[in-house]
């Protein structure tokens, strides 16, 4: 039997404020970019940056966890599964996104509000979330 996996890891800041919007069926979801930066030498011993956007979805109680506690600038720890999407838009151009659907997340830092330790149960449809101790870091 053959196995497959569909995962990203992301440790990195947030760009805006999330982007919070409930479906017509009810579920919240909300949205946010995060930016992960990398660097290099060059054979010329100059240093090199890139810095890469990410575009990630949360759903339902993972979404109202990101609305509650997540703010531009703050540093994050995202794990999901990738996704591809496509459409068409109003001038019938077909349009392609990119996202990384969140079912974990660890806001990494101090937290603006609520009990340092705070930490959601987790629940296997929407993720989970918390605040590490200074030893449970990812890295």
């Amino acid at each position: 039997m053959s196995r497959s996996l569909n995962k990203a890891l992301l440790i990195g800041h947030v760009g805006a404020d999330p982007e919070l919007r409930t479906t017509p069926s009810g579920r919240r979801v909300a949205s946010f970019s995060v930016a992960t930066s990398r660097r290099w030498q060059t054979q010329a011993g100059q240093t090199q940056e890139r810095t890469d956007w990410h575009r990630v979805v949360a759903w339902d109680r993972l979404a109202e966890v990101v609305e509650r506690f997540l703010k531009r600038g703050d540093r994050v720890y995202v794990e999901g599964r990738i996704e591809y999407r496509s459409w068409e838009d109003s001038s019938g151009r077909t349009r392609y996104a990119t996202e990384i659907i969140a079912q974990d997340l660890i806001l990494l830092g101090e937290p603006r509000s609520g009990p340092v330790g705070w930490v959601e149960e987790p629940d296997e449809s929407a993720g989970s979330a918390s605040w590490p101790e200074d030893d449970e870091l990812p890295f």
